[in-house]
Order: structure tokens, then C-alpha cells, then sequence
């Protein structure tokens, strides 16, 4: 097992590396650079352009005049060799600081959300499957098909309208008017935890539908195969053999997603952020883009592939650990 982790790590950084210039490259082809946004924003807004002598100047400052490959070896060995991810065009300021501003609400929120949707999607689906065309089935089907079909950033807008029209509150935001200035107190952690739940459910519905899905489709192939068939002539009691053996073969996929729906949650639903006015790394990556922050935007990119690999080696291990089926190759 050391021996395979090893491995892992190892083959770990030239692929994080790979990922990191193929993102850099095609954060690179839009035509223009981040310049040019300014002064398209400028002449949109009816303000002054900037002159030659500035426009200069901060191509020197930012070493945009320099070959893609230039910037990118500025970027890439800034990162390994001093942990610096460059500064950000847009802001100002220090890529690292945007995001350890961001990254431990970004990181709460899919850790919760993650964990919802295991803690839903496993006795629903298990109770789908063995009570398969029953009404309840029926209706957490029915329930799924919607939490699949219907965009996140849209259940957002709706329980933002239910909220100021019936209760007369808005749900966006981590907290309440009265707390998003206030210093720390027991009572502003509990507005916390009140609006926390908000995002949490509306992230993990699209996860928590598409578990049911499958958790449901891979139960019910498992009980029907013959070795339950064989226990349970042997007289073995039928919610004992179920437990131990059908569930615990179709769980796999619970910890084979890991690798996929963390670094999703925290990279994804950056419109869903936007629109409930969370400061994660979602909105940061998606104004980054649009301003062609290149430094900024390759840095969220680069931390979220860092996740899916680490990710797939968590996915990797607890398999391992939870199917005996499972055997590594060292």
C-alpha cells in the first residue's frame, strides 16, 4: 500500500504540472489580454482610454509583451520555487491572499455539502431499491429526475423570491445585516449555522439526486444475483444479509465520486455563489476569466486539479478499504 501511494504522489506532479500548462494555454486564447478588457471597459463606460506611454508601461510591468511560454515559466516557477502565484491584474493584489481569503468558506461549504449528500442519498437510495415501485419510490424518483434537471443557481432564485416574499428575509449572504460587520460573538455564529444550510442544500442537490440514481440502479443489481439467493435459503435473515452484503457492494460509487464532486463543489456553482452572494472561489474564478486575469484564474484551476487528483487517491484508498474486491498492483 506505501508503495502504491508513493507511486501515486510521484506520478502526481507531472500530472498537475501537464494540467497547469494546458490551462495556462487556453486561458491564453482569447484573443487580447487583460489590457484589452480594461480599455474595452473604459470606452464602454465613456471614460478616457489609456495612452500609449500607460499601455507600455504595464505590459512591461506585467510582462504581457513576453511569448506565452515566458509567462507561463515566470508563473510555474514562481509557484514551485517560492510559492508565489503571481499577482492579480484585477485586484491588485497577491494571488494567494484572494484565495486563503476564500478557500476555508469554499472548502466548509463542499466538506458539508458532501457529507449531505451522503447523508441523504444513502437510505433513500437503499430504500428505493428494496421497496423498488412502491409509492416512496416513486416519489424519491420523481424528486431525483428534478434535482438533476433543474439548475442549482435557479433553486437559489427561488428560494431567495420564497424568502423575501413570505418571510421577509434574504437568504443570500453568510449573514444577516445586522452580523456582516459585527465582530465575532456567539450570536453571530449561530446566524451563521442559519444561512450555512442554505448553500449546503441547494450545492448538494444535484449530487445527492444523481447518488440516489446510482446507489438504487447498482442495489438492485446486487440482490438479485445469485449469491443472495444462495443466502437466503440458507435461512440467513433478510435485513442481516442485506446490510452485510448486497449495500456494501453497491456503496463503492459513495467514495469512488470523491475525486470528482469535492474539487466540483469547490471550483463549480460559481453562478450559484454569485447569486447567493458567497464569497467562494466560484465568483473569484469567474471574474478572473472575464477580466482574462490570467495568474488569477490559472491558480484557481490549478488548485482545483491538485483536488481531483488528491482526491481520486482518497477515492483509491477507501475502496481498498471498504471492498475487499479491490486489490492494488504495487
Amino acid at each position: 500500500m506505501l508503495r502504491y501511494i508513493l507511486r501515486r504522489i510521484l506520478v502526481l506532479i507531472p500530472t498537475v504540472l501537464a494540467i497547469s500548462l494546458i490551462t495556462f494555454i487556453i486561458i491564453q486564447l482569447p484573443p487580447g489580454d487583460y489590457l484589452t478588457t480594461v480599455q474595452a471597459s473604459l470606452a464602454a463606460a465613456g471614460d478616457r482610454p489609456l495612452d500609449a506611454a500607460e499601455l507600455a508601461r504595464l505590459n512591461e510591468r506585467y510582462g504581457l509583451n513576453d511569448p506565452w511560454y515566458i509567462q507561463y515559466w515566470k508563473w510555474i516557477s514562481g509557484i514551485i520555487f517560492h510559492g508565489d502565484f503571481g499577482d492579480s491584474f484585477s485586484y491588485g493584489r497577491p494571488v494567494s491572499d484572494l484565495v486563503q481569503e476564500r478557500l476555508p468558506l469554499t472548502v466548509t461549504l463542499s466538506v458539508l455539502t458532501l457529507l449531505f449528500i451522503w447523508a441523504i442519498s444513502f437510505p433513500i437510495g437503499v430504500y428505493s431499491a428494496l421497496r423498488q415501485y412502491s409509492a416512496g419510490d416513486y416519489v424519491f424518483t420523481f424528486v431525483g429526475y428534478l434535482g438533476l434537471a433543474v439548475p442549482n443557481f435557479l433553486i437559489a432564485l427561488v428560494l431567495m423570491w420564497i424568502g423575501l416574499t413570505y418571510f421577509g428575509q434574504s437568504v443570500g449572504g453568510l449573514f444577516s445585516p445586522e452580523y456582516r460587520d459585527a465582530p465575532w460573538s456567539l450570536a453571530k455564529f449561530g446566524d451563521a449555522l442559519a444561512h450555512l444550510w442554505i448553500p449546503v442544500v441547494i450545492w448538494g442537490t444535484a449530487g445527492t439526486a444523481g447518488n440516489i440514481r446510482i446507489l438504487r440502479a447498482n442495489l438492485l443489481d446486487e440482490i438479485r444475483k445469485p449469491y443472495v439467493t444462495a443466502a437466503r435459503a440458507r435461512g440467513i435473515p433478510s435485513r442481516r444479509m442485506t446490510v452485510k452484503y448486497p449495500v456494501r457492494a453497491a456503496v463503492n460509487p459513495f467514495f469512488s465520486t470523491i475525486g470528482w464532486i469535492l474539487p466540483g463543489l469547490i471550483a463549480a456553482d460559481a453562478i450559484t455563489s454569485q447569486v447567493l452572494n458567497l464569497n467562494t472561489t466560484g465568483p473569484l474564478l469567474l471574474n478572473a476569466l472575464m477580466a482574462q486575469d490570467m495568474y488569477l484564474a490559472g491558480s484557481v484551476l490549478l488548485i482545483s486539479a491538485i483536488l481531483v487528483v488528491i482526491g481520486t487517491l482518497i477515492s483509491d484508498l477507501a475502496l481498498a478499504w471498504l471492498d475487499p474486491r479491490v486489490r492494488f498492483r504495487y
